[in-house]
């Protein structure tokens, strides 16, 4: 039987992580020290897709696959489990949580099922998701309600889903001009900790302010990742515009006054707009 390209990886990290014939540092990592390899090859995949590059994607794609293999042989290393066990999970996530498509062993729905629209789809998603999490806090060690939400998400990220999670509950503002109205106070409250010159408050105040901002975006139907990445692509850009001016004009940029780049600044965003 031909071997698949999924199994020959699978046998290539076993071979890698062998004590005696493998990779010395393939051999001595562990899932710990593996950790932040993960989210940086998630990152770098999401940088393929927005950039969209193909090859580029395939290679960041498995870049990130190997991530999963790897965790994958340590713990089997380990006995707890493996990758079989992995993708077995993962099938049976999708089934539970795709009523509309599968019967509960997994077959497919008669075609002209009721599929629902796509919003409808995603509540139901979210439904199942908090049933099982409620199955799982059952018992005196329950995580709490916004439990499962990974502290290494993008702290902007994290916020969004905490505020979202908060907001099954029914603790939400009603619509979008009351967050604005809470991020003016939290700038308010920012400004005032300044004056004081007290760090830490100033820090605590700032992060209060973050996370208002990130419920404003919930509430815009905003991603708040999505929209600060784009805010400091446009910085970027206005940057380079900004400094190609001035040394246009003879100047150096680390030379420069502040007027003379704030004047340079406010030409690249007139060039940006374009004619009135």
């Amino acid at each position: 039987m031909t071997e698949t390209a999924l199994r020959r990886l699978v046998r290539l990290m076993a071979e890698l992580r062998d004590p005696e014939r493998g990779c010395a540092w393939d051999a001595a990592q562990t899932s710990a020290s593996l950790a932040r390899y993960a989210v940086e090859e998630a990152h770098e995949v999401v940088d393929a897709i927005e950039r969209g590059d193909p090859d580029d994607l395939r290679e960041e794609l498995g870049d990130l696959l190997l991530q999963v293999v790897f965790h994958a042989r340590i713990a089997e290393e380990a006995g707890a489990f493996g990758l079989d066990d992995v993708a077995e999970a993962i099938t049976a996530k999708l089934i539970r949580r795709h009523p509309h498509v599968f019967e509960a062993d997994g077959t497919l729905l008669p075609a002209g099922g009721p599929r629902r629209d796509p919003a409808a789809v995603a509540a139901q998603w979210e439904a199942i998701k908090a049933a099982e999490r409620a199955g799982k806090s059952s018992g005196a060690a329950a995580p709490g309600h916004l439990a499962g939400i990974a502290r290494t998400l993008p702290a902007l990220t994290r916020a969004e889903k905490i505020s979202r999670r908060a907001a099954e509950y029914g603790f939400d503002w009603t619509e979008a001009a009351e967050v604005v109205a809470k991020v003016r106070e939290e700038t308010d409250e920012v400004a005032d900790a300044l004056t004081a010159g007290d760090p830490a408050a100033l820090e605590e105040e700032i992060g209060d302010l973050l996370f208002s901002v990130a419920n404003l975006a919930r509430h815009a139907g905003i991603d708040p990742e999505a929209a600060l990445r784009a805010g400091n692509d446009k910085f970027v850009r206005r940057f380079a515009g900004m400094a190609r001016r001035v040394e246009a004009g003879g100047g150096r940029l680390a030379g420069s006054d502040l007027a003379a780049m704030e004047a340079a600044w406010a030409a690249v965003k007139r060039a940006e707009r374009g004619p009135a």
